[in-house]
């Protein structure tokens, strides 16, 4: 009797114990094929005169009182197309939108959409890019140019004190790169041409192995607000992952890690149960 009843234990233990790998494994499936079905859309607040502004997606919103140089980070959208409305901040989505632009989501592409120009000119306007994070080679890093201040000339990027040049003649509201670079500390100066006057000296800036980043340069030349913001886009595999946009489920719905955790946890205690069986 006791002898069946161990055997009843130790099968139900190995049942459990399947059935969670099961769990495990069909969310890990499924995670996969999401990210197949996905783009990712990072938003970037480069209008250095403009307020913090709401951003309505297909009419919902989606993000909130974004300021200047702030960006989002990626955000995973299925792939599609999108309507992007940009109010000022406090804003329900009525009214005219200051920005509006229709963008075009494929699956397994990454974008940056920045808020650029001048409000009191009417330059005021979003430009989509469409990233590139391949993974640079072992020893490189990989670096994109966006000119994003309204009032700089075009601009050359040179290595200090060299003639090695990283960018040159990048214009406003253009890209240039990525460009692979040796990975390494690195002082760098902004200029209006390879012998024009240095606009702003970037002393210190560290590109780490095989990191994909991209260096915006936004305020303004006027008031001495130039500055860049150096983005990072993409980490190798010597790096710790991100753990997360930040962004919470609202569709009321299972979150997905708690379904991942509880097949897991279902295959750890189910195999725990059979091994205490064995013991016994």
């Amino acid at each position: 009797m006791q002898t069946a009843t161990l055997s009843r234990f130790r099968s139900t233990g190995l049942a459990l114990a399947a059935a969670g790998a099961a769990v495990a494994l069909a969310f890990t499936a499924f995670q996969s094929a999401a990210a197949q079905d996905e783009g990712r859309v990072r938003i970037m607040h480069a209008s250095p005169d403009t307020p913090a502004v709401d951003i309505f997606v297909d009419g919902e919103p989606a993000i909130e009182g974004l300021a200047f140089p702030d960006n989002t980070g990626y955000i995973g959208l299925p792939a599609g197309t999108y309507n992007v409305q940009v109010f000022p901040s406090p804003s329900d989505g009525t009214g005219d939108p200051a920005l509006e632009a229709d963008l075009e989501v494929a699956a397994g592409a990454d974008y940056t959409v920045l808020a650029t120009g001048l409000l009191d000119d009417g330059s005021l306007g979003l430009l989509p890019l469409e990233d590139d994070n391949t993974m640079p080679a072992e020893g490189d890093a990989h670096v994109r140019l966006i000119h994003a201040s309204p009032d700089a000339p075009a601009v050359d990027v040179l290595v200090a004190g060299t003639d090695t040049e990283v960018f040159s003649g990048v214009a406003f509201n253009e890209a240039a790169g990525p460009n692979p670079v040796a990975a390494g500390t690195y002082d760098l100066d902004v200029q209006v041409s390879p012998d024009g006057p240095v606009a702003l000296s970037l002393p210190g800036i560290t590109l780490q192995d095989q990191t994909v980043y991209t260096a915006v340069a936004v305020g303004l030349v006027e008031d001495e607000s130039l500055s860049v913001e150096l983005l990072v886009d993409a980490e190798g595999p010597t790096h710790a992952p991100e753990t997360g946009t930040g962004l919470a489920s609202t569709d009321g719905g299972m979150n997905p890690v708690w379904f991942a955790l509880a097949g897991a946890a279902l295959a750890v205690a189910g195999g725990t149960g059979a091994l205490a069986l064995r013991r016994r």
